[in-house]
C-alpha cells in the first residue's frame, strides 16, 4: 500500500491508498518543532490503530515547510524503513511547468495540478483554501499555465484581530445577510461573504484569460477551509478535500513506486 503525505503550512494530511481506493485519510496539525522521533510515534499510532502498520510499501511525500521535509524523510526511514519520494519540479509528474520559473513553484500546487488533469482530462482551474487561498490554471493539454496566490481565509481573519484594537474573535461561519447589524455578522460579512467575492471574481478572470476559454473549464475546490466557502456559491463545479492526496498517488504510480 502507498503511504501519500502532503504536508502544507496549517496542516498534514496523510492517506493510505490500496491499489483501489483509500483506506484511511488523516488531518494533522502542522507543527514545525516537533521531531521525526514525535512524529514518528505520532504516525506509529495512526497506522497501528489502523492495523495498516505493515502494509506500507511506498512513501510519496509534498511539503511546502522546508524544515519539516527533512524530518518527515527520516522518519520514513526509522518507521516504515522506507525512502519516500520527494515531489518537486524536477520530478516526472506529467505535466508541464509553463511558468516563468518551474523551480520556485511549490510541490502543493504541482501535485493539485496532476489531480486535476488527472480526474478531468481538460482544462481546469483549481481553488485550494489553506494557510494562503490559492488559484492554479491547468491547460487543456494538462500543462500548469500559472498560479494566483492570495491571504488565506483565517490568516485574514488572524490579521484583522490581531490589527484592530476593538475587534475579537468570532467564528467562521456566514451571517444572515451581508449587511452586518453587529460587530460579529459584519465581520463574518466581510470575511465570509468578501472572500466568496474574491473567488468568484478571481475566476471570472483566469476563465477570461485561459487560452482553452472555448472549452469547458473545470472548477474545482479543495483545501481544509474550501466547505465555509461552497454553500455560498455557484461558481465551483466539484469539491474534493483530498485532492492533493489522489496527486501524490497519481505520480507514484507514474514512477512506479
Amino acid at each position: 500500500m502507498l503511504l501519500a503525505i502532503d504536508i502544507g503550512n496549517t496542516n498534514i494530511t496523510l492517506g493510505v491508498w490500496d491499489g483501489r481506493v483509500w483506506q484511511r485519510e488523516w488531518r494533522l496539525h502542522t507543527a514545525r518543532e516537533r521531531t521525526a522521533d514525535e512524529f514518528g510515534i505520532l504516525l506509529s499510532g495512526l497506522l497501528q490503530e489502523a492495523q495498516l502498520d505493515q502494509a506500507i510499501s511506498g512513501v510519496v511525500l509534498a511539503s511546502v515547510v522546508p524544515a519539516l521535509t527533512g524530518t518527515f524523510q527520516k522518519l520514513c526511514q526509522q518507521v516504515l524503513r522506507k525512502e519516500a519520494l520527494v515531489v518537486n519540479a524536477q520530478t516526472d509528474t506529467g505535466i508541464q511547468i509553463r511558468t516563468d520559473n518551474p523551480a520556485e513553484v511549490g510541490a502543493d500546487r504541482i501535485v493539485n495540478a496532476v489531480a486535476a488533469y488527472h480526474l478531468f482530462q481538460g482544462p481546469c482551474i483549481v481553488i485550494d483554501m489553506g494557510t494562503a487561498t490559492t488559484f492554479d490554471v491547468i491547460s487543456a493539454t494538462g500543462e500548469l499555465l500559472g498560479v494566483v496566490i492570495a491571504p488565506g481565509l483565517r490568516l485574514a481573519a488572524d490579521a484583522l484581530i490581531d490589527r484592530a484594537a476593538q475587534l475579537s474573535q468570532v467564528p467562521l461561519q456566514a451571517p444572515p445577510q451581508a449587511t452586518g447589524r453587529n460587530t460579529i455578522h459584519a465581520m463574518q460579512s466581510g470575511l465570509i461573504f468578501g472572500y466568496v467575492s474574491l473567488i468568484e471574481g478571481m475566476i471570472q478572470r483566469l476563465l477570461q484569460e485561459h487560452p482553452d476559454k472555448a472549452q469547458k473549464i473545470n472548477i474545482i475546490g479543495t483545501g481544509g477551509l474550501i466547505k465555509l466557502i461552497t454553500p455560498h456559491t455557484t461558481i465551483i463545479d466539484h469539491v474534493d478535500p483530498w485532492l492533493t492526496l489522489t496527486g501524490l498517488r497519481v505520480i507514484a504510480e507514474r514512477v512506479n513506486l
